[in-house]
């Protein structure tokens, strides 16, 4: 059997039952299921390089990574930002030359897989393509079940940024412009790190230090967990209700951080209308500035994949996070704010991220 289709064989699932919790049980080794499929939307030069890559690496992330270019970025690898084997970041900003400026906003992006799986090489795609966007971008690894559970990685995610803010001036960037990112699991840390002022507070940092934070696809409410590989990590069936970042949604009142969410239209493993929408409307009702985004075309995994700059043609994701960072800078700078967020129009709801 071929390799692509064995591995497609091996990681079936199984539906479950419930609205909105984590609606699938899969195997975490395998995101990017439907990729292939996904790429027929893609310029076909690009379907056909990510097609042989995949062939020949076995892996849809190395695939990914290995159709986005990297010459518009640097990267500092393998950099320690704690005493553990998985206290390691790489940092990568933009290639000096002309239209690079001093002081960049800084991006720090957390992986998905679900608490069990991932490592920061396999998201050098993202790096790059914010770096070239004009960014400074850490992709910090953490802590992983049966290593730790909730909370542990939260602290690792917390460290990390702590380490930015007090050392990404030496790699270009503005410890005033910091702003926390992820996908799926990945979007839960930042949610966590930006929401729950306990985090950055056990690493000294005052979590009004961020600038804003930026969500895809993110588990954000999913009590009672139905995830047999999540119930674990969060200590299931005693699972605290403050592990959900939606319950510290109001926490900072008016004064809380802008966020940006994004989702997929049709995420068959975490459901939109239960995760992103609600919180958003939680954050709403809080006061806090909030851009809200669904993109036909993609999935839950295809999403992130969008960043490439390669896979552009997937959904704008890129162009989304791009705009929304620029605005927060812009806001503070005074000046005006830009109203296009999406790039085609596909957002259901925003309101004006500039406070």
């Amino acid at each position: 059997m071929h390799p692509f289709k064995d591995r497609v064989r091996r990681a079936r699932v199984r539906e479950s039952a419930g609205p909105g919790r984590y609606t699938r049980r899969m195997n975490p080794a395998y995101p990017f299921r439907r990729l292939p499929s996904m790429l027929r939307r893609a310029p076909m030069r690009i379907a056909a390089l990510l097609a042989a890559a995949t062939l020949a690496a076995c892996s849809p992330l190395a695939a990914v990574n290995a159709v986005s270019p990297g010459g518009a970025s640097t990267a500092a690898e393998a950099i320690p930002y704690g005493s553990g084997q998985h206290h390691m970041l790489d940092v990568y900003r933009p290639k000096a030359g002309a239209g690079v400026r001093a002081g960049a906003p800084v991006i720090v992006f957390f992986y998905g897989g679900n608490w069990v799986s991932g490592q920061r090489g396999d998201y050098a795609f993202v790096g790059r393509a914010l770096a070239a966007r004009g960014f400074v971008v850490v992709v910090p690894d953490y802590r992983l079940y049966p290593e730790v559970r909730y909370p542990d990685f939260l602290d690792d995610a917390a460290q990390a940024v702590a380490w930015t803010e007090r050392n990404i001036a030496r790699y270009g960037g503005d410890a005033a412009k910091v702003f926390v990112m992820g996908h799926s699991a990945g979007a839960y840390n930042a949610a966590m790190v930006a929401l729950d002022a306990r985090w950055l507070g056990k690493q000294g940092v005052a979590p009004g230090s961020l600038r804003g934070w930026i969500g895809l696809a993110g588990p954000y409410d999913f009590l009672p967990i139905e995830n047999r590989t999540t119930r674990p990590v969060f200590g299931f069936p005693y699972t605290r209700a403050e592990s959900q970042p939606i319950r510290h949604a109001g926490e900072a009142g008016g004064k809380g951080l802008p966020a940006l969410l994004i989702a997929a239209k049709k995420d068959s493993l975490v459901d939109p209308a239960r995760n992103t929408a609600r919180l958003a409307g939680a954050l709403r009702t809080a006061g806090v500035p909030v851009r809200e985004l669904y993109y036909g075309g993609v999935n839950h995994y295809t999403l992130v994949a969008s960043l490439s700059s390669s896979l552009h043609a997937l959904a704008p994701t890129l162009d989304a996070v791009q705009a929304f960072v620029n605005d927060m800078v812009s806001a503070d700078a005074g000046e005006s704010v830009s109203t296009n967020v999406s790039g085609n129009g596909n957002d259901r709801r925003t309101s004006d991220p500039a406070r």
